[in-house]
């Protein structure tokens, strides 16, 4: 019952089918907003602010796929991707708080406000917030080619030549770089930055050679990992990944105050009715509890969550808002 919205490029590839889908999302935008006991009555859709196919778009997918037949209603995935997050995220701001329209977005919803000093909207003002997912290590990960197998040898061979290596990420103030920042720090390691478009690019660069380092969120990395094109040295979570037990964390490998793992949660427009909000929050709690969906979560890297309200989600919101901004001011980190 999972949808896509393709962009505008796409459309014009494919014209018959999209005209469906193009109605269905004006109508998703103009119906009046009804009470929780009724809601829904039609299809939600949902605006992914990354490209299909990375971790923010697949981790949702699999949610909604257990979501959608509890609600008993279609749910339209909308990839709009581009200016890290934002551009989904402003549309979202700006629509109609009826409680069909959501965003699901990753750790950048927070760290934006420290990076675009003319963002249009404020992650906390202008969204309602309604329930994390879960929570995913980002796994620092090098070319077996190099040689290096652990943190300590990584370190040493960037320490024979200061500013000698280099690292990718899916681009400025994105989680792959602060978590490589917070490393940097910590390991008072000289390393140029290169941000990449994508997370399957900025993985790619490493796996060639050009990169010496990624710190990729683990659904991406694992395959690569599992068949030896990649080796993990480290994860940046308090406690080591399930999926590579082996794996030991970056302050296992010595080095503190390191911990940056990357988190996805459901938003929905400021305003939005308060019984909707909690409505989608508990239905999105009770599918992160079955142990299907458990398990692919599981398996692509995330730590479900499950647990939190929409209070305990929008003060979880705030806190993350204040050490991204810190560590952004800190860095001196800026977007292109």
């Amino acid at each position: 019952m999972i949808g896509t919205a393709h962009s505008h490029k796409e459309k014009a590839m494919n014209r018959t089918p999209l005209i469906v889908i193009s109605a269905a999302c004006v109508a998703l935008s103009s119906a009046p907003a009804i009470g929780a006991e009724n809601w829904p009555s039609k299809p939600l859709r949902v605006i992914v602010p990354y490209g299909a196919g990375s971790t923010t778009d697949i981790i949702p997918r699999a949610v909604f796929e257990q979501l959608s037949p509890q609600l008993g209603q279609s749910i339209i995935v909308d990839n709009r991707a581009g200016a890290g997050g934002t551009i989904g995220s402003s549309l979202v701001a700006r629509a109609t708080p009826d409680g069909y329209t959501v965003l699901c977005n990753s750790s950048a919803h927070t760290i934006a406000p420290s990076l675009y000093t003319s963002l249009s909207y404020h992650p906390a003002r202008d969204f309602a917030a309604v329930v994390p997912l879960g929570l995913s290590p980002a796994v620092l990960v090098v070319t077996p080619s190099r040689g290096y197998r652990t943190v300590k040898e990584l370190l040493a061979a960037g320490r024979a030549k200061p500013g000698g290596l280099n690292f990718s990420s899916v681009g400025n103030g994105s989680g792959t770089h602060l978590s490589a920042e917070k490393f940097r720090f910590s390991a008072r390691l000289e390393a140029t930055h290169i941000p990449f478009k994508g997370g399957a690019e900025a993985m790619t660069e490493v796996i060639a050679g050009r990169a010496d380092f990624f710190f990729g969120p683990v659904g991406l990395v694992l395959p690569h990992v599992k068949d030896g094109r990649l080796t993990a040295l480290a994860v940046n979570s308090a406690k080591r990944s399930s999926v590579l037990p082996e794996v030991p964390t970056t302050s296992e490998a010595g080095y503190p105050n390191t911990e940056y793992p990357l988190w996805f949660g459901l938003f929905m427009p400021a305003n939005t009715p308060r019984e909707i909000v909690q409505k989608l929050n508990r239905e999105t709690l009770k599918a992160l509890q079955t142990p299907r969906l458990r398990e692919k979560l599981v398996a692509l890297g995330l730590e479900p969550d499950g647990t939190k309200s929409p209070a305990e989600t929008a003060r979880f919101v705030h806190a993350e808002m204040q050490k991204f901004g810190k560590l952004v001011k800190d860095r001196n980190i800026k977007v292109d």
